[in-house]
């Protein structure tokens, strides 16, 4: 019988062998990081080695990475504390865990190529009032790129700050917080393969960002909750193995399916073809076909 064909690494990733190491190396060392005892110091030089890396992968101080649950998490972490006594702006096409974080936000519109309206944007912006702009990275469903770099010189024109998820965008295309110009950005663990259960929040430094969830004064007090650190080793073991290097071997693959579905079906739209998009995703529309039976 041959393997099973995995087609849904923007729902999950399937979990990488170096994660699944590191998971297992984690459960077997046990200890809490906040525990001054051996087995605790133990666990908190793993933690804050698997920071160290994160951020350096990501472009970031690693006292300015807060570990949180996942992807939902670092969302509402960043919008809930950044986005207190602002405006909140959110683009049409966020995903639904920025949009439920931001209740009553402002919506940016999109082009027809899916990529957010950047002169709608700086309308919206001279309105006045401080304001916090939430943009995706990458859409989770077309794989349309947005333009970050130029919405956050936007941003910092007008005095704003910029939330960047970045969920589905890392380990799939370079990704620096700096290069972006982005005040925080949201990752994901298993969306780059690794464990469900961890998640990060990166911050320009000097940001200042209150909790959400209060407790014993972890991470640096932006989120309470002893860390599930089997969970964040994966993720840094993840991040490390992913290769953004493959986005062109990708990228091929996905342009020779959708050829092939045009070939044989001329009346297939493809979302977001005139668009920069991630190497790995593509959206595919047959009109009158319902999406249940395409699966």
């Amino acid at each position: 019988m041959s393997a099973a064909l995995y087609l849904d690494a923007n729902a999950t990733e399937p979990l990488r062998p170096e994660a699944r190491a590191s998971v297992i190396g984690a459960l077997e060392a046990g200890g809490n990081p906040s525990s001054v005892h051996a087995a605790g110091r133990a666990a908190r030089r793993l933690l804050e080695g698997a920071r160290e890396a994160l951020a350096s992968r990501f472009g970031a101080r690693a006292q300015d990475l807060v570990f949180t649950s996942g992807g939902t998490e670092a969302n509402a972490l960043a919008i809930r504390g950044l986005g207190r006594g602002r405006r909140v702006l959110a683009g049409a096409t966020e995903h639904a865990a920025v949009l439920a974080a931001a209740p009553g936000c402002e919506t940016i519109p999109v082009r027809p190529d899916g990529t957010v309206d950047l002169m709608a944007l700086s309308a919206l912006l001279e309105a006045g009032g401080p304001a916090l702009v939430c943009l995706m990275a990458a859409n989770n469903e077309t794989g349309v790129l947005h333009p970050v770099a130029e919405a956050a010189e936007l941003c910092r024109r007008h005095g704003a700050l910029l939330h960047v998820d970045a969920v589905q965008a890392a380990g799939r295309l370079p990704l620096d917080l700096a290069a972006t110009g982005a005040d925080s950005l949201a990752l994901s663990g298993h969306k780059l393969g690794g464990p469900p259960g961890a998640g990060a929040l990166l911050l320009r430094p000097g940001l200042d960002l209150p909790a959400l969830i209060a407790g014993g004064g972890q991470e640096r007090g932006r989120r309470g909750g002893t860390e599930p650190l089997p969970a964040i080793a994966g993720f840094a073991a993840a991040a490390g193995a992913a290769d953004p290097a493959a986005a062109g071997r990708l990228a091929a693959l996905r342009d020779r399916i959708e050829a092939g579905i045009r070939s044989l079906a001329p009346e297939a739209v493809i979302a977001g073809a005139g668009a920069p998009r991630l190497p790995n995703t593509s959206s595919i529309i047959l009109p009158g076909v319902p999406a249940e039976t395409q699966v």
